[in-house]
């Protein structure tokens, strides 16, 4: 409502008869006039709205109308003379839709916490805060689809229930519609023949392996979807679902990766930068100092690369102490990730050829035997922001990596059944989406950058 008002303003003489609607954000009396703010969620400014209490039917209208309350306001547009808007609405009817109590509704103008407001979740979006995320993922969304679009991936929905545990960690939500109360056991295990799937069944954690089927018969495509992992941990960074983009490339090495997800990241930050600015400053100003800055250098600059083993060495040769010590064979921590964007390269940095033990079953063996064609893209602020990797498409070499991981071939029997038939070097990475909206953004707690959070003891709303 609030855009289109602006638009119009711009194309048509001032004073143009139009009606407003949307929550009102504030409200101000004098004598003989009420000053509302009213926000539909189009964009982080409010409109003014100018009434004159010139009857005693708008004068009864007007006082039963609080912050909260949601209001249609007809009237005439106009410039306004004050600093803080460039537009505003005379009124000359107002209708209140939907009252606020002021005694009952928890949003009053006032800060308040971001703990507070995700636990009235369904009241958040109203704030500027939230509101702002609101926008800023959406446009990353969009930008998401239309950069693999334009690109001719196709865009594939994969299963959200499965058999298979891609990262093979173990921490999945398991599917079941055996009673809880007394599941019916078969040689002291559950008898899952008994269950709805007769077979053990989790939510994904990923869509990659599936997206392989696909990719290995159409080329390139793409996933966009939801992804669940019990991971027992309340930090700001982890979530229990979340939403995860993982494009997979056939005929396509670990040199083509790289390429399609720095070109991917610079795609999708230059859209946000472009399309979000008000929401982009508002973040720049209150949530994270810079952070235009340091998201334009990204999609701006050069990404280094550079092996894992060069990577220790820098670390290790660092003239700081980090709390967790650097060792080759050792995962990398924020951290150091941090340090080699920061300081080492000031800049994007993508990490390569990671030893195997650390990295999952289904990437490529190199050579040597002890690393794996790995990759992850590393951004100032956050550190890892992608992973990925060349598959593994040798038939003998992955069943080996399987059984070393601890499962069984035969739940992967159509995994490699890919590398029986028509096997081709591949290629993929994942991005979590919400990783990504915290890093745009600059919000602290990943549980602020979506709707409606699941983690560790929280399942509201």
């Amino acid at each position: 409502m609030i855009e289109r008002i602006r638009e119009l303003l711009n194309r048509e003489p001032a004073e143009i008869p139009v009606t407003a609607q949307g929550w009102v954000r504030t409200k101000r009396d004098t004598k003989h006039v009420t000053f509302l703010e009213v926000n539909d969620g189009s964009c982080l400014k409010s409109l003014q709205v100018i009434i004159d209490r010139n009857s005693r039917e708008v004068t009864d209208t007007l006082n039963r109308v609080s912050t909260g309350a949601s209001v249609s306001c007809t009237g005439r547009l106009a410039e306004s003379p004050g600093k803080n808007q460039k537009v505003e609405l005379h009124a000359d009817t107002i209708e209140l839709i939907g009252e606020a109590p002021p005694e009952s509704y928890p949003l009053q103008k006032k800060r308040h916490s971001f703990e507070f407001l995700r636990e009235i979740a369904h009241l958040r979006p109203r704030t500027n805060t939230i509101g702002a995320v609101a926008r800023v993922r959406n446009a990353m969304s969009r930008a998401v689809h239309t950069f693999f679009q334009e690109r001719d991936f196709l865009y594939i929905h994969t299963p959200i229930i499965t058999t298979s545990d891609c990262e093979g960690a173990g921490e999945m939500f398991q599917v079941t519609t055996l009673p809880l109360n007394q599941v019916p056991m078969r040689e002291g295990s559950p008898d899952y023949s008994r269950d709805f799937f007769q077979k053990p069944a989790n939510l994904t954690v990923s869509g990659q392996l599936e997206a392989e089927i696909y990719a290995l018969a159409m080329t390139n495509v793409y996933t966009f979807g939801p992804t669940f992992r019990a991971e027992n941990s309340n930090t700001s960074r982890h979530l229990s679902e979340f939403w995860m983009i993982e494009p997979e490339m056939a005929f396509c090495t670990l040199e083509g990766n790289m390429e399609v997800a720095e070109s991917f990241l610079k795609y999708v930050f230059s859209h946000v930068l472009e399309t979000c600015r008000e929401d982009m400053e508002f973040f720049n100003q209150w949530i994270q100092k810079g952070v235009i800055d340091s998201l334009s250098s990204v999609a701006e600059g050069v990404f280094t690369r550079m092996t894992y083993t060069d990577a220790v060495k820098e670390l290790t040769a660092a003239p700081v102490s980090f709390e967790y010590p650097v060792s080759w064979g050792a995962d990398l921590q924020s951290e150091h990730e941090k340090y080699l964007t920061e300081q080492v390269c000031r800049g994007p940095v993508i990490v390569t050829d990671y030893p195997r033990e650390i990295k999952a079953f289904y990437m490529l063996l190199n050579d040597d035997e002890k690393t794996v064609r790995a990759m992850d893209v590393l951004v100032p602020r956050l550190g890892e922001i992608i992973g990925g990797s060349e598959r593994e498409y040798r038939y003998d070499v992955l069943t080996r990596r399987i059984l070393e991981s601890g499962l069984d071939p035969k739940d992967y029997w159509w995994y490699l059944d890919l590398r029986r038939y028509g096997t081709v070097p591949h290629a993929g990475f994942g991005l979590g989406f919400e990783r990504a909206v915290q890093y745009v953004t600059g919000m602290q707690n990943i549980r602020d950058v979506i709707p409606f959070p699941r983690a560790v003891g929280s399942a509201e709303f």
